[in-house]
């Protein structure tokens, strides 16, 4: 492991990135919220914009930021806080307006002040369901008999009353560049030193990795990872990476709306999808960055149709460990909400939780329920659909998209189209070969010897059975061999086998109906 001093190597850390190239796990994702810049708040200042709302728990640098601003602008700058009151902040003297705290007090005082001023409000969300403040919100923003003021509202979470939306400007501060990460990674490691009296050990391509993948975060959800990786071991290294990826998940997703998949697997782990492996395997380099002889556009997704039970769900784990990425699921379920709008809105915040996390997986298990259109929810199906399109074709965020369905009929038309998916895979039964791996896989798993049972005849007696009724025989098989008190051998397994009706025959008429669909349509996993 090449290692540096962390003095030496942070002094360089964000330089040496800038022309560096994207290692796995590493590029950054761009915002599907558009980030504001600082002239962006400077022109919003010029332009007295009479309310601004900034949702952010960073509240010490977005008022640095201000105060920034407003050198340019030049006007009376103010905070208000329910426990300080109302404090000026672009003069040096500590000058008392001498008004109390109260928020219906500071806001008369502000419409009443003769000269144009820009005032903070922090944390005020509670007082905006008073009757009073409200009235006077709108007064001032509304410019009746008053200066024209900005008012800002600062909080994590802003949730404006219906009044106050038509005069509102969202403002969303950039977040931290490569060079803030690393001077913070640096601070961070001379902390350890001054406080353990030991340098912290730093590999310096995995602390490359680990800036990078820093970025999307506040610069306080940065430091609070990267203080739990150094205090860890006392180094950074590639060991860090796993827990980076899952401490980054659960910073970004406070939510819930997506589940972090720890377990992904490899393709060894899967029997078959000989097509889609080598698909995937073409692809790797250009999805993680690597240099090619002719530019080529990262993969975007595919969908995997198929009869249930026959590995889809395996396969969108081992497409993430092929990857060497994160996987990430999104459950529909979750995002369903009663009231208006904010169904759509728990979606935007996954995709772009999602692309945060990115390079990833996302996905999307049984999309067709998710997608499901009737008459009796208001057209949040459709909303949803269209957002999800929307983002499809839009984002740049190298988020690899991973799509499971089981029912064709009830996909939407829109979504098959040419050019959503890279690609639409038919997952069928498994073959005699597959089915006589898959029995290996799942023998192995269980400890069982595997000179004891005949493999190929297995596979013969198993014809029309799926993956997972393959496990279940094997599982039901133990459980005999269990009670009769002998170990498993060729005769439990065939036991079960034949007591076993799979899907392909107890709903034929719709596996056959599927597999005519995805013939000519699809292209064969296998």
């Amino acid at each position: 492991m090449p290692q540096a001093g962390a003095p030496r190597l942070f002094a360089r850390l964000a330089h040496r990135l800038r022309g560096a190239p994207a290692p796995a796990m590493a590029r950054p994702a761009p915002r599907t919220v558009r980030m504001a810049s600082h002239d962006d708040l400077i022109t919003l200042l010029r332009a007295a914009t009479p309310l601004i709302v900034i949702e952010s728990a960073e509240e010490a640098r977005v008022l640095e930021s201000f105060r920034h601003a407003n050198a340019q602008v030049l006007r009376p700058l103010y905070r208000w806080s329910i426990t300080e009151g109302l404090k000026r902040l672009d003069m040096d003297e500590d000058e008392d307006p001498g008004i109390a705290p109260d928020a219906s007090y500071t806001l008369q005082a502000i419409r009443q002040s003769s000269q144009r001023g820009i005032y903070l409000l922090l944390d005020f969300n509670p007082y905006l369901r008073y009757p009073m403040v409200l009235r006077l919100m709108r007064e001032i923003v509304q410019r009746h008999d008053s200066e024209a003021h900005t008012l800002v509202l600062i909080a994590p979470k802003v949730e404006l009353p219906e009044e106050l939306v038509p005069y509102a400007t969202h403002y969303k501060p950039s977040l931290p560049d490569l060079k803030a990460i690393a001077d913070m990674l640096r601070a961070e490691a001379f902390a350890y030193s001054r406080e353990t009296g030991r340098r912290v050990e730093v590999d310096a391509e995995a602390a490359r990795t680990i800036v990078r993948n820093l970025l999307g975060l506040s610069l306080a959800d940065a430091r609070q990872i990267a203080r739990q990786l150094i205090w860890r071991d006392g180094a950074l290294g590639a060991s860090d990476l796993p827990e980076l990826a899952k401490a980054k998940f659960e910073l970004l997703n406070r939510d819930g709306l997506l589940h972090f998949e720890y377990d992904t697997a490899q393709f060894g782990d899967v029997a078959g999808l000989a097509r889609l492996k080598t698909w995937i395997a073409q692809r790797r380099g250009a999805f993680l960055g690597a240099k090619t002889p002719v530019p080529l556009d990262p993969p975007k997704g595919v969908l995997l149709l198929g009869v249930q039970g026959c590995g889809k769900s395996l396969a969108a784990k081992a497409i993430a460990g092929g990857l060497g990425v994160p996987l990430a699921r999104l459950d529909f379920g979750s995002l369903y909400n009663k009231f208006h709008g904010e169904t759509e809105r728990n979606l935007r915040a996954a995709l772009g939780n999602a692309e945060l996390l990115a390079p990833c997986v996302l996905w999307v298990d049984e999309i067709e329920k998710g997608l499901a259109q009737g008459s009796s929810d208001d057209g949040v199906s459709r909303r949803v659909l269209g957002y999800l399109l929307t983002w499809m074709a839009e984002r740049r965020a190298n988020v690899f998209l991973v799509a499971t369905a089981n029912q064709v009929q009830d996909l939407p038309a829109e979504l098959l189209r040419k050019g959503r998916f890279d690609e639409i895979f038919f997952v069928d039964l498994p073959v005699e070969a597959a089915r006589a791996e898959i029995f290996r896989l799942h023998l192995a798993k269980r400890s069982q010897k595997l000179d004891a049972f005949d493999l190929p005849a297995l596979a013969a007696a198993s014809a029309g059975f799926s993956g997972a009724e393959i496990e279940q025989a094997i599982v039901a098989a133990l459980y005999a061999a269990a009670a009769a008190q002998r170990p498993l051998d060729q005769a439990h397994v065939r036991q079960e086998l034949a007591a076993t009706r799979p899907l392909s025959v107890l709903m034929a008429e719709q596996v056959e109906s599927l597999r005519e669909w995805a013939r000519g349509r699809t292209v064969s996993a296998d």
